[in-house]
């Protein structure tokens, strides 16, 4: 399939992603104010691989040359990037009802908004690390292995603290399903890429996981660009290769 070359809607929000937890954050929001308001979206799947978020029109859009991006046809197409900053756009603009987001007087807000920063800043960039020096590289550094799943491990631990006595990441009480979990729900659905066992270490993130893939707008979004959600085929693999980098080092886990 040939790919794209140029913005394909007129109105609604269209959507350039990838099959990636910073691509499925957006889709699933996109998905569930779909349900709630009845607002459709349209999508264009942006492979990665074949540098397609390098080629000119897409920079014009994004001039960081990453997914994901939307362009809202319905505001002058106005353009977006960053997936912290779509979350807000969208929840600002389209869940007037607040079923996904708070007040922005609230400190409920200030509380969703932490948790997104400290996604976007601290276990999105560690987790990615981690699942590049297990995944991606073509020399296995146990270093790196050891430095970046241990980060990521202690991050979960700090959300692990978080869920054990609520089944949301914000909101009063024992939390309400938001964009605070929206931000999440795709870097820990694919944590096992990075070396994390989510089961054994972080019982409290795990049954929020399972939570969360209960949704149905959540297992459609997980679905976008390419139909389907991805599936793991060589955990034990890494698995094998996280163990031996941290006894070389003399890894302990510590969080947070």
């Amino acid at each position: 399939m040939a790919e794209p070359t140029a913005l394909l809607a007129k109105t609604g929000i269209e959507l350039l992603t990838f099959g990636t937890p910073n691509g499925v954050k957006v889709s699933i929001l996109l998905e569930e104010l779909s349900s709630a308001y009845n607002k459709p979206y349209t999508y264009q799947s942006i492979n990665i691989g074949k540098n397609t978020q390098k080629q000119p029109w897409y920079t014009a859009l994004n001039p960081n040359g990453r997914i994901p991006t939307i362009i809202d046809h319905d505001r002058n197409g106005f353009a977006v990037f960053e997936g912290l900053a779509i979350l807000n756009y969208l929840a600002r603009h389209y869940d007037p009802e607040h079923k996904f987001s708070f007040p922005v007087e609230s400190d409920d807000y200030s509380v969703a908004e932490q948790w997104m920063a400290w996604q976007h800043g601290g276990l999105g960039p560690m987790q990615g690390q981690a699942n590049h020096f297990l995944r991606a590289a073509k020399e296995k550094i146990p270093y790196g292995i050891q430095r970046y799943v241990g980060e990521a491990e202690r991050l979960y631990g700090i959300l692990d603290q978080r869920l054990a006595d609520r089944d949301y990441v914000a909101g009063p009480g024992r939390g309400k399903y938001s964009v605070a979990d929206i931000s999440l729900v795709g870097w820990v659905n694919g944590s096992v890429y990075s070396g994390i066992d989510l089961p054994g270490l972080f019982p409290h993130v795990d049954a929020w996981l399972q939570r969360l893939l209960a949704r149905p707008a959540v297992q459609r979004g997980l679905a976008v660009p390419s139909g389907k959600a991805s599936r793991v085929a060589n955990a034990s693999l890494l698995k094998a290769a996280v163990e031996e980098a941290k006894e070389k080092y003399g890894y302990k886990y510590a969080s947070p």
